[in-house]
């Protein structure tokens, strides 16, 4: 018998094809932009966790200002009044369970090739073979071809593979010049590609020379510290912190600084992304409230034009659960085919957004659909179908035969 209702609910929706179609489009649209949404912020959140597995699990960052200021990325500290200093970089190295720390200059330069002058980041080291030994360790500042610039090599850098091929309208090659705020630079490495902007568009110059250039004498705008094996690194992370705060005379809770591992700062970027997504798949949730609307409204079209089937129904000994269940299953089956078409328009629009963000260099912006995400999506319209076409289906049971073939007349 369920066949049977099946068959005849496929019948009616093809016999009105025009309004099935049209009523279709509210649920395509909302499971299309929600299947988008979602599967565009997994695959970022994956990319995410790539890129700071690249930093490598043993890191530590410190940057200045308290509370989680790395969660706006690295540069916020343009931003803040509290400061780091060399100082604190070799409080940091003495701290129990350090293997080594180095500070860094991370700011933003007008970059100049041939004609051409746009703007990107600065990365700035001491370029001793310690601190080298330790940054060929980190994928994105890992030189690819050519070689690092030594300390001797003050208006020398190493470039992102971005920076190199596609940045500027002419490849930049090994051995050609760019001028980095009036100041010319050789450049004599590229690093590997990292698949984001900031690090594959970067330039790597010599601490030294970046202190002049933006008279920046002693302050570091970040320190990148390494633990040593056989150490647990967020008891490392409590030994920074407490060397810091006696360095800097505050008390626990009011530091003017900020101490974190790889995993916190994937678990704070993941944090904001989630919220990021969740607004906007609430924003697109809005379409299914419309679809569904368009469901019911269509539904209860459909129960006045049957009526006389209703009472024929009736007539030959159909209950009212067999009426409520077949309007139930033609509005779940307009949910469900809603959400089919939606599922593969979302999957190709999240597809192409990925082709054409890493077109424009931008690789971080993936895509991951996940089989549990197809299922979900289809359920949540078959259901959303279903739940609107309830009430028709009520109002359809509760005909009385007569009252229905009467009514038609």
């Amino acid at each position: 018998m369920l066949e049977d209702y099946f068959r005849l609910s496929i019948s009616n929706l093809i016999h009105r094809k025009l309004r099935s179609w049209l009523t279709i489009i509210g649920i395509m649209i909302g499971i299309a932009a929600v299947v988008a949404l979602i599967s565009i912020g997994q695959g970022m959140q994956q990319s995410i966790s790539e890129q700071f597995e690249k930093v490598g699990s043993n890191r530590i960052i410190i940057t200045p200002g308290g509370g989680t200021s790395m969660a706006a990325g690295p540069f916020s500290s343009d931003l803040m009044s509290a400061k780091l200093y060399e100082e604190d970089v070799d409080i940091v190295k003495r701290a129990r369970g350090i293997d080594y720390a180095a500070g860094g200059l991370i700011k933003t330069a007008n970059i100049q090739f041939k004609d051409k002058t746009k703007s990107t980041t600065i990365f700035a080291f001491s370029l001793d073979s310690e601190t080298k030994k330790y940054i060929e360790d980190i994928d994105f500042l890992a030189v690819d071809t050519g070689k690092y610039p030594s300390e001797s090599d003050r208006y020398k850098a190493v470039i992102g593979p971005g920076l190199a091929d596609g940045f500027f309208t002419k490849q930049i090659k090994i051995g050609d010049t760019i001028t980095i705020d009036g100041e010319e630079f050789q450049v004599v490495g590229i690093t590997n590609e990292a698949g984001n902007p900031v690090h594959d568009n970067k330039v790597m110059i010599p601490l030294r020379t970046a202190r002049e250039m933006f008279d920046m004498p002693e302050e570091v705008m970040s320190i990148f510290a390494k633990t040593q094996e056989g150490f647990d690194i967020n008891d490392v992370v409590e030994n920074v912190e407490k060397d810091l705060r006696r360095a800097h005379n505050v008390d626990e809770g009011e530091e003017d600084f900020t101490v974190q591992t790889a995993n916190q700062l994937i678990e704070g970027f993941t944090s904001i992304l989630n919220i990021i997504q969740i607004v906007l798949v609430g924003i697109a949730a809005i379409s299914l409230l419309v679809g569904s609307i368009g469901i019911m409204n269509t539904m209860y079209t459909s129960v006045l034009e049957r009526t006389k089937d209703i009472g024929i129904m009736k007539s030959v000994g159909a209950k009212n659960s067999h009426v409520m269940l077949l309007f139930l299953i033609e509005s779940a089956l307009l949910g469900f085919v809603g959400g089919v078409i939606g599922c593969m328009l979302g999957v190709l629009l999240s597809r192409g957004a990925s082709i054409a963000a890493a077109y424009q260099g931008i690789d971080i912006l993936k895509t991951s659909v996940s089989s549990s995400l197809i299922i979900g999506a289809l359920s949540f319209s078959t259901f959303v179908g279903g739940l609107s076409g309830l009430l028709p289906a009520r109002k359809a049971a509760k005909m009385k035969p007569v009252d229905a073939l009467h009514a038609h007349q």
